[in-house]
């Protein structure tokens, strides 16, 4: 399992790994999603993306994560514990959190990634007793997630680190699961060999649109009161229909220009079912074909309302950039 907190549930997604108490992010409901997802609907939606978003959840750059990964580890060859798994030893540093640390191999590297950078790490975690839970270098798969979609612990000792170097984390409760964690997350305090293998800034997010206000005239209107003018022509010819599984680039923004999520900024397109989403994406999204680039006016009512019910949704008219990568 990695040690991310995720709001999308992809299959793997770093932040579903780090910190389960996050999972509403990457949850299995799309940011996107309508009030209650689809039983057959894709882990991965707008919804569960913006971390809101968050989950992603949406395809992360990795394959596996920690707490994810931990049921095919558990089946692997363990790792030894460290000597000092069961407590940090006095040369160990420690912050003001709790967080306890100690380099194992210097880095090669000059800078330190920041809070809203990706990285790249092999890790191995145990728990106080030294039972190994996950490690993705028994599963020789190197991971990668956004430094703020795990556990506490990792986002501040990964911060420490630079490219090529390998420390040992000890990581409190408070930091990390907790005492009584849910979802098979290890409880206590937990002890992490990880490896800082890359760091990669994140995209910068795209420019608000100058027309996030209010749609122009020029602008299409639907019976529903969806508003869309188009971008950039699609290449395809087909139009997917509500039962649709389909690939998306996005970014969302309420009219007064805050951006609320986005996957261009992620790097991670998101794949969901077209049904399984806020009912302006299900009208919209079908009248797009592959290739095709729209701009969307959402009004409250085909959202998440003017007052959502759902904690962290963006209330009002929402205006939306997609681009239909594909769907079957």
């Amino acid at each position: 399992m990695l040690p991310g907190k995720s709001r999308f549930s992809r299959a793997s997604n770093p932040r579903t790994i780090v910190s389960l108490a996050s999972l509403a992010s990457l949850a299995l409901a799309a940011f996107v999603g309508c009030e209650s997802p689809k039983k057959d609907a894709t882990p991965a939606t707008p919804d569960t993306v913006s971390a809101a978003a968050s989950a992603s959840g949406a395809a992360a750059s990795a394959s596996a994560t920690p707490l994810a990964a931990a049921a095919s580890s558990a089946d692997s060859k363990d790792l030894p514990a460290p000597a000092d798994v069961a407590a940090a030893p006095a040369d160990a540093t420690k912050t003001t959190s709790g967080l306890a640390s100690k380099v194992l191999k210097p880095g090669t590297g000059k800078d330190h990634p920041g809070p809203k950078d990706k990285v790249k790490v092999h890790y191995t975690g145990w728990t106080k007793a030294g039972k190994m839970f996950d490690s993705s270098v028994v599963r020789d798969e190197p991971i990668t997630f956004p430094l703020d979609g795990v556990i506490p612990g990792w986002t501040e000792g990964l911060q420490l680190m630079v490219a090529g170097e390998k420390r040992r984390l000890w990581i409190p409760a408070s930091l990390a699961y907790g005492d009584q964690p849910r979802n098979g997350a290890p409880a206590g305090p937990l002890v992490f060999d990880v490896e800082l293998l890359e760091i990669k800034q994140p995209a910068k997010p795209p420019a608000v649109p100058e027309d996030v206000k209010a749609a122009p005239a020029t602008a299409k209107k639907t019976e529903s009161g969806l508003q869309y003018r188009t971008l950039k022509p699609g290449t395809g010819k087909e139009h997917p229909s509500a039962q649709s599984n389909v690939v998306v680039h996005y970014s969302g923004w309420t009219t007064d220009g805050k951006m609320f999520d986005s996957s261009v900024v992620r790097d991670e397109p998101s794949s969901f079912r077209l049904n399984g989403v806020i009912k302006g994406w299900t009208e919209g999204v079908q009248l797009m074909v592959v290739g095709e680039k729209t701009r969307f006016w959402i009004p409250g009512a085909l959202a998440y309302g003017d007052k959502p019910t759902r904690p962290g949704a963006p209330s009002g008219m929402l205006v939306f950039d997609i681009e239909l990568i594909s769907f079957k």
